[in-house]
């Protein structure tokens, strides 16, 4: 970790790998200031890792980096403890929380932190990229809330990329709050709410029985993406509803 003038610069790594005893091995489980990592009791095969932010943030000039790979065999579910906050900081600058999965053949993850909040006066880019074998398995979610409870947004782009086999599925984009660009707030974006997210799935046999589109009630719905995954989107008031509509989905979906 660093830290100066212009924010910290924080990496937290995870590999995790089949152990050849019918579970998942973490030989690399390593986090450094505000991002650190803790191992929780798994379930089955499967390895539980959850995210602790030691400190506060990310605060304005940061830039945090979050790096997770499975092996061939292994299975990992990745949590946090609890809801990022992106706060403006003292440090002039743009703050950025990039995170990087790569999943193999055989392998597969659950990626499914808590919520991110961008307070009044923040300015946070998140850019996250996911690199899949052809056989590999994800369920990937994000729910982003623009501003606590009676207060105006922070600034706040992401941009989400998923590649299959090295083809792009999904690279999505959306930024909001103030100086993004105009209609952000509009019916064709957030339609005056304050909470978005979205729930990717990818498995194998979506390839050959592909998932329905389908539209889940007021601000959600279920698109089939280009080879074996699908795209649950979804708007909100408030954090708790969002939770409440993908949960909804990622139990249709299966």
């Amino acid at each position: 970790m660093t830290a100066g003038t212009t924010g910290v610069r924080a990496t937290a790594r995870m590999i995790a790998r089949d152990d050849g005893r019918g579970g998942t091995s973490l030989p690399v489980l390593e986090g450094e200031g505000p991002l650190a990592l803790r191992r929780t009791r798994g379930s089955g095969d499967e390895a539980r890792v959850l995210l602790v932010g030691a400190m506060s943030g990310p605060l304005g000039g940061d830039h945090f980096t979050v790096e997770a790979g499975v092996g061939t065999g292994a299975r990992l579910s990745v949590g946090s403890a609890a809801a990022t906050i992106a706060l403006p900081g003292q440090a002039k600058g743009q703050a950025r929380y990039d995170v990087r999965l790569t999943v193999a053949d055989g392998g597969e993850l659950r990626w499914l932190p808590e919520q991110l909040i961008c307070v009044q006066g923040s300015d946070l880019t998140v850019t996250t990229r996911v690199d899949l074998g052809s056989a590999a398995r994800l369920v990937l979610r994000e729910e982003q809330v623009l501003g606590r409870t009676g207060e105006e947004p922070g600034r706040l782009s992401s941009r989400l990329v998923v590649r299959v086999a090295g083809r792009a599925v999904l690279d999505q984009e959306l930024a909001c709050g103030p100086g993004a660009p105009g209609g952000w707030d509009g019916p064709a974006v957030l339609a005056g709410h304050r909470a978005v997210g979205q729930v990717v799935v990818v498995r194998p046999e979506f390839a050959n029985a592909p998932v329905a589109a389908r539209v889940l009630g007021a601000g959600a719905a279920v698109v089939p993406l280009a080879g074996p995954a699908v795209l649950v989107t979804a708007v909100a008031s408030d954090a708790l509803r969002l939770r409440r509509v993908l949960d909804e989905a990622l139990a249709l979906v299966g």
